[in-house]
């Protein structure tokens, strides 16, 4: 695929598609390291000179987040140290006059692109080039810039449609995030080590089945609701965790989990001892899950997992293995993170909490490969799924317009 350094963009209106998608509370939307990428290739362009047109989402339909995107100027604004300016709308009359009177090197925020229900209609690609918020908005400029490799698994209109009808680039953040993560999934080095975790244990099955059948992966470490899952996969007593896991509809993935841990258990490793709050609150250590709710490996399986990280040539670590947040659950991340950062592995890291983690412990980001602000893309991709919004650049790189 094309990236900017192939646009030739003075004077030229470009579409540029990025995911700011922000926390919000109360009405408020919050800071994120996502504007702050996002501003990158934003600031780049407009320094080159062109009239850049910024599309994105922000929200679902009926959820508390989804809400209209003058606060995300505001926030672009700021990390572009530029003029943001939006307009509350997105292809009709209003947006296309300002999109006319947009002077070079001006940036303009368009509307949230899911208040339009094409946007998420699903239709291939070549269906939503023909949608009128893409063909409109296609017409009124020459070229397209997608910067939103987190939303990059999603077939959107805004993500898929432009490519069939504009040449289209990755942005600085689309091209890094697929050279980082195709550089874990492709590793030639051995070994491989994935770190899986957290509360999403789909995800984590989807990743240890892919990795395990197509020998993407050496190891594969596993903690939280997937280590639990796995351990009753190998038969240990859970107790009333298990009854949990069934309540929570985590146990319907059992059965297969079985199946594939006896035929790939040798790549599995699963906690060999877990941490709790005793009866004061403080942190206490035990071999089984099966008394009290954990919140931590423990330290024998800690350092065990260090050590197998600190043997790898490429590391990928989902988010957190405990309860980091709390001082007395802190432990098993911490060694896991200065594994990570001790090793000579490349490292990809992932997960809504690790930028967090990374900052509390003093993980020093130039020992880390890549972290990443995407979730959903990276698991999509690590398992082998095709991404549609790389697949559109790829093909728009080899169309003529």
């Amino acid at each position: 695929m094309k990236t900017i350094d192939d646009l030739q963009c003075e004077g030229k209106t470009v579409l540029v598609r990025v995911d700011v998608n922000a926390p919000v509370t109360d009405g408020v939307a919050g800071d994120s390291p996502r504007f702050k990428e996002a501003a990158e290739t934003i600031r780049e362009l407009a320094g080159k000179k062109a009239r850049v047109v910024v599309l994105a989402h922000q929200g679902r339909a009926g959820d508390a987040d989804f809400i209209p995107l003058k606060q995300h100027a505001e926030l672009l604004s700021k990390h572009t140290r530029k003029r943001v300016k939006y307009v509350d709308d997105l292809f009709g009359s209003k947006a296309l006059s300002e999109i006319g009177r947009l002077k070079p090197g001006k940036i303009l925020l368009l509307e949230n692109t899911r208040f339009y229900a094409e946007e998420t209609l699903a239709a291939p690609p070549e269906k939503l080039a023909q949608t009128i918020f893409v063909k409109t908005l296609a017409s009124h400029a020459q070229a397209f810039v997608n910067d939103a490799f987190s939303a990059a698994h999603r077939g959107q209109a805004s993500l898929v449609g432009f490519p069939e009808l504009l040449p289209s680039y990755a942005g600085r953040v689309m091209a890094r995030e697929y050279a980082a993560i195709s550089k874990v999934a492709g590793a030639m080095e051995r070994p491989v080590v994935f770190i899986l975790g957290g509360a999403k244990p789909d995800d984590c099955f989807k990743l240890l089945k892919y990795a395990a059948e197509n020998n993407k992966a050496d190891y594969l470490l596993t903690s939280g609701v997937i280590g639990e899952l796995c351990l009753i996969a190998e038969g240990k007593d859970m107790g009333a965790k298990r009854q949990w896991l069934e309540e929570k509809g985590y146990a319907k993935i059992l059965p297969e989990l079985e199946a594939f841990v006896k035929k790939h258990g040798a790549k599995i490793k699963t906690p060999v001892d877990f941490a709790y709050k005793d009866s004061d609150g403080i942190r206490a250590e035990t071999d089984s899950a099966a008394g009290a709710p954990v919140f931590d490996i423990g330290s024998r399986t800690a350092k065990g997992y260090a050590e197998i990280i600190r043997r790898s040539r490429a590391v990928y670590f989902k988010g957190p293995v405990g309860a980091y947040e709390q001082p007395q659950f802190e432990s098993g991340t911490r060694i896991v993170l200065k594994a990570i950062e001790s090793s000579h592995a490349f490292s990809l890291m992932g997960g809504g909490h690790t930028m967090n983690a990374l900052e509390k412990f003093g993980i020093n980001k130039k020992k880390i490969g890549h972290v990443s602000t995407a979730g959903g893309a990276v698991i999509a991709f690590l398992s082998g799924e095709k991404l549609p919004a790389i697949e559109a650049l790829e093909k728009s790189a080899q169309k003529t317009y």
